[in-house]
C-alpha cells in the first residue's frame, strides 16, 4: 500500500478509534509502522489537543532554507551550497506549528535506526563473520549518518530554545545491559552491553553531550563557564536497552510529550492564537 494512502488510513482510524492503542493493539512494534506514520498520529493528537493551532508535516528541510535561516543570524553564515537542491530527510519528518506572525516552527524531528541484527541470528541459529563461524557481528557505522540531519537540524534551530530531534534506536548495537540467550541448539552466547565490538551508543552521545538516554532534552540548557553562557542544542536518544523492539505506543507518547514541550517552549509566540479561541 502506497506511504500517502497507509497514512490517510491510519489517521481514520485514529479518529474512530480510542487512539493509537485501538489501531496498533498494546503489543505493535516499530516493524509493523515506520516512525513516519506514527508522526502524522502524533498531528492527529496535537490537533485534538490544541484546535486553534495549525500544524503540519513535512518530510524533507532543503539545506537552502537552512542556509536563510543562517543567515538571519550572521551574513557571515549559511553563505556555502555547492548542490542547489540538496535537502535532508529525517525519517519521520517535520512536524511544525504556524505561530502568530505565520511563520511556521518546528516542533518535533524523529528518526528510528535499527543496528545490529545479532539478537534474531542467535536466536535463529545464525552463525555470522567471513567464514560463518562468529555468534557475532562487529558493529558497522551506519547510524553515524543520522549525525549529518542532526547537524543540520541544529544549524536551522540555531535561534530557537529548543530541539526536538528524537532518536529512537533499536537493535544489539544499542544495549544498556548485558543479556544472555539461547541458541536453539541450546548454548548460551552473552552480549556484553559494553563491549566496543558491538556498543555504538558512544558514537551518538556526542549528540546529546553525554547527558542520559532515555530522556527529553527538548528545551535547550545554557551552561555558564567563566563569563561565557552556552547554549545546548541536545538530541533526546531513547533506547530499549536489552534489544527489545519499541512499542509503537511508547513512541508515540514520547513524540506527543516532546512535541508539547516545544509548544510550551514557543508559548509566548503562538500565545495569540490560544487566546483568542478562549
Amino acid at each position: 500500500m502506497p506511504k500517502k494512502n497507509q497514512s490517510k488510513r491510519l489517521t481514520s482510524q485514529h479518529k474512530k478509534s480510542q487512539g493509537v492503542v485501538g489501531i496498533f493493539g498494546g503489543e505493535a512494534k516499530l516493524h509493523d509502522i515506520t516512525v513516519g506514520e506514527i508522526a502524522h498520529l502524533v498531528i492527529e493528537q496535537l490537533e485534538k489537543d490544541f484546535p486553534q493551532l495549525s500544524f503540519q508535516h513535512k518530510t524533507s528541510i532543503r539545506k537552502e532554507e537552512i542556509n536563510e535561516a543562517l543567515q538571519k543570524i550572521n551574513k557571515e553564515l549559511g553563505q556555502t551550497l555547492f548542490v542547489s537542491n540538496s535537502s535532508i530527510k529525517p525519517d519521520g519528518g517535520i512536524i511544525e506549528v504556524k505561530d502568530d506572525n505565520g511563520n511556521w516552527r518546528i516542533v518535533l524531528v524523529s528518526e528510528a535506526k535499527h543496528q545490529g541484527k545479532d539478537i534474531e541470528n542467535i536466536q535463529k541459529g545464525k552463525l555470522v563473520g567471513k567464514n560463518n563461524n562468529q555468534d557475532l557481528m562487529a558493529a558497522g557505522n551506519a547510524i553515524e549518518r543520522s549525525h549529518k540531519n542532526i547537524s543540520e537540524i541544529a544549524n536551522l534551530m540555531l535561534s530557537e530554545s529548543h530541539f526536538p530531534y528524537v532518536l529512537f534506536l533499536e537493535g544489539s548495537n544499542f544495549l544498556t545491559k548485558t543479556i544472555s540467550l539461547k541458541r536453539p541448539d541450546g548454548r548460551v552466547v552473552r552480549l556484553e552491553y559494553n563491549s566496543g565490538m558491538l556498543n555504538r551508543l558512544d558514537r551518538l552521545t556526542s549528540a546529546n553531550y553525554g547527558m542520559p538516554v532515555n530522556t527529553n532534552l527538548c528545551e535547550n540548557k545554557f551552561v555558564k563557564h567563566n563569563d561565557k553562557t552556552i547554549m545546548l542544542q541536545a538530541t533526546s536518544l531513547y533506547t530499549q536497552g536489552n534489544g527489545e523492539k519499541w512499542n509503537i505506543k511508547e513512541m508515540f507518547d514520547i513524540m506527543v510529550e516532546i512535541s508539547k514541550i516545544s509548544l510550551k517552549v514557543l508559548g509566548s509566540e503562538i500565545f495569540n492564537q490560544i487566546t483568542k479561541s478562549k
